[in-house]
């Protein structure tokens, strides 16, 4: 496992700060310490409350900008001083039961990771324990090391069936689909890796995972490894990953368009901006993002706009069928949403050169709603089925998401969450798993 347990986030890195709590920062040689300020805690319910939840942190990105023709992919991750300290505590107490006995040992442990786990996601959405064994598969730009020892140690943390190589549940191959060479590792595409897989554990525990890892972020090669998804039998696949639309991305968009299998994309993490590619296309589900936190109502949680939720109007491609949305001539993005606030962010464990520190990280973005929803087409059974169109006839079963925005659009749906259908939400985020089969 991986031991760089005091390794401090590099100054130079983009730094994003929740709106509405102000935030005293200041960097001290390499260490970059944050301190909330006495704004109001984000979680109504202190008493059950995850501490790392409570108060606002400084977010970083796990992925650098990416050059021309190349996609980024969107984790982001808290760095301040009290998520550390929960991730290096429970980070430790992992260590210390697998090393004594094993992962069988990790349902008890008593140190709870930092973040929403499985149990608290599937609480939020109504998901079921279990569900298909359907294929959804992760695409991700370059190896993951660690990825299915570390799915091992969150999945046993959280009480979920093992899913092993051996047992045909988890597999990794290379862009051409075969399991060796395996492209170079990239600390934060492999920490989106993790994250990833993970998510797609949290909503479905009993689909079968494979990770497709293409040999560079290009778009050219992430198109490729799509296909490869698609040969060996994927339902669903999951993109934690975009880059602006161009022209460039009508010559690599055919592999993200197949009746055998739905593609399922981050919206962006930029807020309201150009269109993400591939999250522009008409036949993927677009999943935009949410500040999740406890509620008194009865759903128990209750869920705004997050701040950064990618939306955006397409200059390239035509609106899905069911899309009717008035202020974008095309395509809007998004369709559905799930959580993606670092700051009301999820729980992942990542053992190799984890760009955060601990093993155990709070991360965010919409590379967390991307696999959660892409989790739920296959724990639904309705990859081969599920068509973007479809989902706007379904609106009784979602979470309407009312409050927050992402950006300046005059005070329009394209950037605020609204009653019904907005841009940043999409129609709202699952209440179960009947909005993909009707």
């Amino acid at each position: 496992m991986n031991r760089q347990r005091t390794a401090s986030p590099r100054p130079g890195r983009r730094i994003l700060r929740a709106t509405g709590a102000l935030l005293a920062t200041a960097v001290v040689g390499a260490t970059l310490v944050a301190a909330p300020t006495s704004a109001a805690p984000l979680d109504p319910s202190p008493a059950t409350a995850d501490v790392t939840l409570t108060a606002p942190a400084v977010v970083e990105n796990a992925c650098a900008t990416p050059r021309p023709g190349k996609a980024r992919c969107l984790a982001k991750g808290r760095v301040d001083r009290v998520t550390r300290q929960a991730g290096l505590a429970a980070s430790a107490a992992t260590d210390r039961r697998v090393g004594a006995r094993g992962t069988g040992a990790l349902a008890t442990a008593a140190t709870r990771p930092p973040g929403y786990g499985a149990d608290q996601l599937r609480k939020a959405y109504g998901l079921p324990a279990t569900g298909s064994t359907a294929t959804v598969a992760v695409l991700i730009a370059g190896d993951v090391p660690h990825a299915e020892a570390d799915l091992a140690v969150y999945r046993a943390t959280y009480k979920l069936p093992p899913c092993r190589s051996s047992t045909g549940c988890f597999r990794k191959v290379n862009q051409q689909g075969r399991a060796a060479p395996l492209p170079a590792g990239d600390p934060g595409w492999a920490l989106e890796g993790s994250m990833d897989v993970q998510m797609v554990s949290a909503a479905c525990p009993t689909c079968r995972i494979l990770l497709v890892t293409a040999d560079d972020p290009s778009l050219e090669n992430l198109a490729a490894a799509t296909e490869t998804a698609r040969r060996l039998g994927a339902s669903v696949a999951s993109h934690s990953y975009g880059a602006d639309e161009s022209g460039y991305a009508l010559t690599v968009k055919r592999p993200y368009r197949s009746d055998r299998m739905i593609s399922v994309v981050s919206s962006g993490d930029w807020g309201f901006t150009t269109a993400s590619f591939p999250a522009a296309l008409p036949d993927v589900i677009a999943v935009g993002g949410t500040s999740l936190r406890r509620s008194t109502s009865a759903r128990g949680w209750s869920e705004r706009v997050w701040e950064f939720a990618g939306s955006g109007c397409s200059a390239w491609f035509p609106k899905p069928a069911g899309q009717k949305d008035t202020h974008c001539a095309m395509r809007t993005v998004s369709d559905i949403s799930a959580v993606a606030d670092p700051q009301t962010g999820v729980a992942v464990y990542d053992t190799w050169e984890n760009p955060f520190g601990p093993d155990w990280v709070v991360l965010g973005g919409t590379s967390t709603s991307a696999p959660l929803v892409a989790g739920m087409v296959g724990a639904a059974r309705a990859g081969r089925t599920v068509r973007t169109s479809a989902l706007y006839g379904r609106t009784a079963f979602v979470n309407d998401v009312v409050g927050g925005t992402n950006g300046f659009c005059g005070g329009d749906y394209l950037c605020r969450g609204v009653k019904g259908y907005d841009a940043p939400s999409g129609i709202g985020t699952p209440r179960g798993l009947r909005v993909f089969t009707g």
